[in-house]
């Protein structure tokens, strides 16, 4: 999962794909890399970052979406002629959690909605998706961005996510989702301390709910700078990289990063030894 962010103050390359036609040449790029889903998201989740509207996320997002849509495959090298969906032949996800915005990104293209609250965001988001026939990836946050890392505290961090997957698994079903649409992502950064993102990452297989997949999201988070002691974004890259192949190795099935292409390399040697 190649992230797009379409915003001017997201962690790691917020502004650099905030104009339109650079994002949508930047998603063309995710997928020539060898993405297999496109998350374009028009709100910045990092730790601190305050709400945005849902006039200005769709003012961000959706001519993203329709241009990605609408986009000729050929210019992606790498991907491969049997992806029909979307304009770079791959998935689109919609990383939000108003059901406004996640409505309009379907109506134009995308097929995934990507929220970082479960569904607790807006009481609608859960009855659209069902009503839709999307796939959804349900994510665990503490609290909400603007607040999140200020002092998050759990008994047990493995187990109280468990139950949150369990418990929103539910709701999605009570919902009308079909099962089979829907992911986790236990939400890396989201409201936990480095020793809460080791845990979770160490028990993976503790967070799985009904066989469904597993969604993972490390890439250039400030937790991996805490542990190479360095606060430059570039020596993040490495320990992403890392975590990918230690991660797929564990039985995590979806990553979430924004170098594709060094990622998808580590994914390709892990699976030749798995297999």
């Amino acid at each position: 999962m190649g992230v797009l962010n379409v915003t001017p103050d997201s962690f790691s390359d917020g502004g650099e794909f905030f104009e339109s036609g650079a994002a949508i040449e930047r998603g063309i790029q995710i997928a020539a890399e060898g993405a297999d889903i496109i998350d374009v998201g028009g709100e910045s989740t990092r730790p601190g970052a305050e709400p945005v509207p849902a006039k200005e996320e769709l003012q961000r997002v959706i001519p993203v979406i329709e241009g990605l849509h609408g986009k000729i495959d050929s210019r992606s090298r790498n991907a491969s002629p049997a992806r029909t969906s979307g304009a770079t032949g791959i998935p689109i996800s919609i990383d939000t959690s108003k059901s406004e915005v996640a409505s309009a990104a379907l109506d134009v293209g995308a097929s995934i909605v990507n929220d970082i609250t479960a569904g607790r965001g807006d009481r609608e988001m859960l009855p659209l998706v069902a009503k839709r026939k999307c796939a959804l990836v349900l994510m665990h946050m503490q609290g909400e961005p603007r607040t999140m890392q200020k002092n998050p505290q759990y008994g047990d961090v493995v187990q109280e996510v468990a139950d949150f997957f369990r418990q929103q698994y539910d709701r999605a079903l009570e919902c009308g989702i079909d099962p089979m649409c829907i992911a986790f992502d236990p939400g890396i950064g989201f409201g936990k301390t480095l020793e809460h993102n080791l845990m979770l990452l160490k028990n993976l297989e503790h967070l799985r709910v009904h066989d469904r997949p597993l969604v993972i999201g490390v890439s250039r988070k400030s937790f991996l700078g805490e542990l190479v002691d360095s606060y430059e974004m570039s020596d993040r890259l490495v320990p992403t990289i890392a975590l990918t192949a230690a991660l797929r190795a564990k039985g995590a099935d979806i990553f979430r990063v924004h170098g594709v292409k060094e990622n998808v390399a580590a994914l390709r040697i892990t699976e030749a030894m798995l297999s």
